[in-house]
């Protein structure tokens, strides 16, 4: 994938207001802890998430991605009537129909020619969007479009704590664990061409890779499948992810270097999906790259699904972390396994 012609034009985030602490967890999985000689305080210790955010009960995924569409148009300094296509990418949807696209483009009120519609596949849905709305620009169907995301946590997060504790063993602590890191959250990310509006960041290209031999590594939904008539679970096998994710990562990053014909020494910056501790200092070992070039948001909002990255990314750049003419590296990495690496002239 290579692009001449696309920019970033913004990045807009909402975050809750609501923290959960792993403290907060772990009080409420006293049982277990005590059944299991798990001493407190092993689940910042194990994952490095020290906090995480979660919505309001009952609030509706569109009220969060409004509201950070709403902020990247108004930083991209651009109109709802600008966008010629909105891409819901989030894992977390209000209906199997219509697509909570729908609701979002009424929401920032998009013109009536605009494509809008959702996509899913897992923590990679936003990345796949910014893709597509990219290729649409580059191939002049459209001038400019928006991808946007709401992850919930709140939900899984509850049922897989109720399970601990229903089935107090460490096969249930260990399969539950990654779910604990999740966090919520809202991201937007407007596109548009190079020569219109307001000075963005210059896409430069990318390359993806998969391992569907892997899909059943980690698995979140109905446990009888949609349209479902029983409640959530989710389930990862949290070495095996990091094995294969890692292995997978280093393949990509490879091919994905010489893609954009670059060495790692090239990369001012990177942007990664945002997991825990363990996975992040793995994976920057295995593909070479110094940890003082990476941001982490993790120790403070968990994991953010598919809404992980661009809120990394909006939070880097208003800290000044990244600046203006950083080759930057956008590492997305999501359950299936799938991993789409981008490179950018910020």
């Amino acid at each position: 994938m290579h692009y001449s012609l696309v920019d970033i034009k913004a990045i807009g985030y909402e975050l809750p207001s609501h923290v959960l602490t792993s403290e907060d967890i772990e009080e409420r999985l006293a049982p277990l802890y005590k059944k299991l000689h798990i001493r407190p305080g092993q689940l910042e210790a194990l994952t490095g998430v020290k906090e995480r955010r979660q919505w309001g009960k009952g609030m509706p995924l569109s009220e969060g991605a409004i509201a950070a569409g709403r902020k990247a148009l108004d930083l991209a300094a651009m109109g709802p009537e600008d966008m010629d296509m909105l891409i819901y990418g989030a894992v977390c949807r209000e209906n199997l129909e219509p697509a909570t696209a729908c609701t979002v483009a009424h929401g920032l009120g998009l013109p009536d020619h605009a494509h809008i519609f959702d996509l899913s596949n897992a923590c990679l849905g936003m990345m796949n969007g910014l893709i597509l709305i990219a290729d649409a620009i580059e191939s002049g169907r459209i001038r400019s479009g928006m991808v946007v995301a709401c992850e919930s946590s709140r939900q899984i997060m509850d049922i897989t704590m109720d399970t601990m504790l229903a089935d107090p063993t460490m096969a249930s602590f260990t399969k539950g664990l990654a779910t604990l890191t999740g966090g919520s959250g809202a991201a937007a990310i407007v596109l548009g061409r190079k020569d219109e509006g307001n000075r963005g960041h210059s896409l430069l290209g990318g390359i993806l890779k998969n391992r569907s031999a892997c899909h059943d590594l980690c698995v979140w939904g109905p446990d009888t499948g949609i349209p479902a008539s029983a409640p959530m679970k989710m389930r990862t096998d949290a070495a095996a992810v990091l094995r294969h994710g890692v292995e997978l990562g280093r393949e990509t990053f490879h091919a994905f270097l010489k893609e954009m014909d670059m060495t790692g020494k090239d990369l001012d910056r990177i942007i990664c999906h945002q997991v825990g501790a363990a996975h992040r200092e793995t994976v920057l070992s295995a593909i070479g790259i110094p940890m003082e070039k990476d941001y982490a948001t993790f120790p403070f909002l968990g994991n953010m699904g598919t809404v992980s990255l661009p809120i990394t990314a909006a939070a880097a750049s208003e800290q000044g972390f990244l600046q203006p003419g950083h080759k930057v590296g956008f590492f997305g990495i999501g359950s299936g396994l799938n991993c789409l690496l981008l490179g950018l002239d910020w």
